[in-house]
């Protein structure tokens, strides 16, 4: 049987979804306490998938769902006593390593699974070696000076790699051998933990603009030590980039020039500086990168309309006062400069001189992910989430096909091809009978909890103009307010989408949903129609194969390919795979796929007492539904990227040691210099010490 070894360390305070006071005040303006944005009455997605265990758990004789399980098993990890086991050796003192023969784990999954804990340190398997790749603050263009926390300026960040990294992409560097192109998201600030002496009531001009610095997006190629494994950052090579707060960005596609995207410092409406709160994203077939503004609402002050309110902007002060210091933070003096963020964002590494673009043709919402498919005759699909609770996920299929080739002309072809096509909203039902559908957890006569889904047009954008499909709204209003448009169409309500991942080998998209307590709390969606659990605190992930696996269709069927907790909890279901061979996992959030198609699962909020991790699970063959650990991230830090390689496995080691009353000068953790340096949000490689591939 699976032995769950003991957590060590001390588990830190956790909040609504797992996460730090500290976090939803910086990260996303203390959602959790805000009033739920969506009030429509639209099916919420626990109304349709009645559970969370297929035909394969009958096979298997895994347990039924019982609500009354889930609704009491939060924490069983850090509440049961300690068991003996083997050690292994985890990579850092204190942890180690699930005895299992990783031999006989699926291709890519060969080492023993790290076990959770809560040490404050990169946790990895035995017999591979880490390195941080680059910190914050670490300059990377020409000019920029070295890094000094107590002596922060705004155009020292400009020139510095910046804060709290999310999303990474490793892309090739023709010509240039052992180097590769990293980009990376940087979503947010913690001025608190940044700034020594930090008042949160009276921010220094100074912080902000050091903060605006320290927000976007940056290039900087790496390069490998082919013994070892390790990257380093190629300081001041003709690449390196930062995209900051303040960076000139083209607004493109349907909404372009609309009166709603007009200010006074853009009567155009074409133009805007920065982008705000980059969470996942994604790599395009034609070389670019692109990434999803997602909780741009906390930085905007003094919302009062019916729109504010359904993108969560509040009607007061902001965290971080910035609209003390540029009156575009204040929506009642500009009241359209909201409507400028939450987009997609493409972005050009290879043309450091170029202008990134913000894609209105695919919504605006709180995007998490853009990730994308061709179609046979190479059109783009891209999938994207919106990470809210009760709100929706999306498709957005291109009318324009792809060139080959690498001049300018191509590329700029290239660059235009999100502004043409089609924006779509799932709606999903379930196949079984509503009367067997109890909420019990007790399976429909039929063995399994899958269903059939359709994709709602919303607009159609096209070089003459662009087409509403939604009664009572202008294409503008579609592309601004998406949000309000899933509303009118009757979308699945979800529990938080974050990323979407098609598989490269099989074309079926795994969307994850990282967690909703709220659901089944006082008059939210109940779950007696029965997602897996009330309060859902773990989170789940779908899998959909689009109809004969054309990405741009408007049919796909559904079924739930993995619900997260702790695996002796009989409400959680690993793909039918036994759950006594299996890591415990809590908030799905980033995902990627490896060469031998494992999707692997980084996690933001854990509640079972262990620190964040990332984990590998196989989607196919006879051991789909395994899961095992990788690693885990310092104390307070939450787990982002991911990148997996043949050799080597990038994270995003975002926000370590926000937790609940730290600050520069109590700091929670001591990561990744030690005691009595600042703590620093960064980059890790991992690899295996005798050179192999990763998990073979």
């Amino acid at each position: 049987m699976r032995k769950l070894l003991p957590i060590v360390g001390t588990p830190s305070g956790s909040h609504p979804g797992g996460r730090s006071a500290l976090t939803c005040r910086f990260r996303c303006g203390d959602a959790c306490f805000h009033e739920v944005p969506n009030t429509s009455s639209n099916e919420y997605v626990g109304d349709v998938i009645a559970g969370a265990i297929g035909r394969r758990s009958m096979m298997r004789a895994a347990a039924v769902v019982t609500v009354a399980a889930a609704a009491g098993t939060a924490g069983l990890a850090a509440a049961r006593p300690a068991q003996a086991a083997e050690a292994a050796g985890a990579g850092a003192a204190g942890a180690t390593s699930h005895p299992r023969p990783a031999s006989k784990a699926a291709r890519g999954l060969r080492f023993d699974p790290v076990a959770p804990n809560t040490v404050d340190a990169v946790v990895t398997p035995d017999g591979y070696g880490q390195n941080v790749v680059i910190r914050w603050g670490e300059p990377i263009l020409r000019g920029a000076p070295a890094f000094d926390p107590d002596n922060q300026t705004a155009a020292a960040q400009a020139g510095q790699f910046g804060y709290n990294n999310d999303f990474l992409a490793l892309l090739p560097l023709p010509g240039e051998h052992g180097r590769q192109l990293l980009v990376a998201n940087h979503e947010y600030t913690d001025e608190i933990l940044m700034f020594r002496g930090y008042d949160p009531a009276n921010p220094t001009r100074q912080q902000v603009e050091v903060a605006w610095a320290a927000h976007g997006l940056a290039a900087v190629v790496v390069e490998e030590d082919r013994k070892t494994g390790k990257l380093t950052a190629v300081t001041r090579h003709a690449l390196n980039r930062r995209v900051t707060a303040t960076t000139e960005f083209r607004l493109t596609g349907p909404a372009a020039g609309s009166d709603l995207l007009k200010t006074s410092a853009d009567p155009t409406g074409k133009k805007v500086l920065g982008t705000l709160n980059n969470c996942s994203g994604g790599t395009t077939p034609w070389g670019t990168t692109l990434h999803g503004e997602e909780n741009f609402n906390q930085y905007f002050a003094n919302g009062s309309r019916a729109t504010d309110k359904r993108y969560g902007i509040g009607t007061g002060a902001t965290e971080r006062k910035w609209e003390r210091f540029d009156k575009r933070f204040d929506v009642a003096q500009e009241p359209n400069e909201v409507h400028r963020f939450g987009y997609v964002v493409e972005f050009d590494p290879y043309d450091p001189a170029s202008t990134p673009r913000k894609h209105t043709a695919l919504g605006r919402f709180k995007h998490e992910a853009a990730t994308v498919r061709l179609t046979a005759d190479g059109r783009p699909v891209v999938y994207s989430g919106d990470d809210e609770r009760f709100d929706y996920f999306y498709k957005f299929v291109g009318s324009k096909r792809m060139k080959h080739g690498s001049s300018r002309a191509v590329r700029e072809h290239n660059l235009s091809l999100l502004d043409e096509g089609t924006l779509y909203v799932a709606r999903l039902t379930g196949d079984s009978p509503a009367a067997e559908i109890d909420g019990s957890g007790a399976l429909p006569s039929d063995g399994e909890f899958d269903g059939s889904g359709q994709w709602i047009p919303l607009a159609t954008a096209t070089a003459e103009g662009a087409v509403s499909h939604v009664e009572g709204m202008t294409a503008e209003e579609v592309f601004v307010f998406t949000r309000l448009a899933g509303d009118k169409v009757g979308a699945t309500k979800m529990d938080r989408p974050e990323d979407i991942q098609p598989s490269p080998q099989t074309g079926k998209v795994y969307v994850v949903l990282t967690n909703n307590t709220k659901r089944g709390v006082g008059s939210e969606a109940k779950a007696d129609e029965a997602n897996p659990r009330n309060a859902n605190k773990h989170g789940h992930i779908l899998e959909l194969t689009e109809r004969r696996n054309r990405p741009e269709s408007t049919e796909f069927g559904w079924s739930l390919f993995l619900v997260a907790g702790d695996p002796d909890d009989p409400a959680t279901y690993f793909a039918g795979f036994p759950k006594d061979d299996v890591s415990p996992i809590s908030c799905p959030d980033n995902v990627a796929f490896d060469p031998h198609g494992n999707l692997w699962i980084s996690t933001d909020g854990n509640q079972l007492g262990s620190h964040d991790g990332l984990f590998g699970v196989a989607t196919r063959g006879e051991r789909r539904g395994e899961l095992k650990q990788f690693l885990t991230v310092p104390t307070g830090a939450e787990t982002c990227g991911p990148v997996v390689q043949d050799r080597r496995v990038l994270v995003a080691v975002q926000h370590p040691g926000e937790v609940d009353g730290a600050s520069v000068e109590k700091p929670a953790s001591t990561w990744p210099d030690g005691p009595g340096r600042i703590v620093r949000p960064a980059v890790v490689a991992v690899w295996r010490k005798d050179g192999r591939d990763i998990g073979v």
